[in-house]
C-alpha cells in the first residue's frame, strides 16, 4: 500500500485543483451573456435544424461496430510485440481471433449494418 501512495496523493490534488478551478471561475470569470452568445450555432454557420431531432438507428450502429472493430484492432498491437516469444501456438490464436473478426465483419455486413440509405 506504501508504493500506492503517490498515486491517491496525486489523484486527490488533481480532483481537488479540478474542483477549485471549476469553483473559481464562477466567481472571477466575466458573465456578460446577450443574445449573439446564447444563441446556438454549427461549425460558425446558423442551425439548419433543430437540435433536439431524433438520430438514425444506423448512426449508433456504425459508432458502436467502429468501437467494437477498433478495439479489436488493439489486441493485435501487444501479440505483434511477443509474436516471438508465443510461438505456433499464439499464432493460431491470433488467427482464430481474426478469423471471428472476419466472420462478424461477414455478418454485419449481410445485415445491412453499415449500408445508408
Amino acid at each position: 500500500m506504501q508504493t500506492y501512495l503517490p498515486i491517491f496523493v496525486m489523484l486527490g490534488v488533481s480532483a481537488f485543483l479540478g474542483l477549485a478551478f471549476l469553483t473559481l471561475h464562477r466567481f472571477l470569470g466575466p458573465n456578460r451573456p446577450n443574445k449573439e452568445k446564447l444563441s446556438t450555432y454549427e461549425s460558425g454557420m446558423p442551425p439548419t435544424r433543430s437540435a433536439r431531432e431524433r438520430f438514425s438507428v444506423k448512426y449508433y450502429m456504425v459508432a458502436v461496430l467502429f468501437i467494437l472493430f477498433d478495439i479489436e484492432v488493439i489486441f493485435l498491437y501487444p501479440w505483434a510485440v511477443n509474436f516471438r516469444s508465443l510461438g505456433m501456438f499464439g499464432y493460431i490464436e491470433m488467427i482464430l481471433f481474426i478469423l471471428i473478426l472476419f466472420v462478424g465483419y461477414i455478418y454485419i455486413l449481410k445485415k445491412g449494418a453499415l449500408q445508408w440509405d
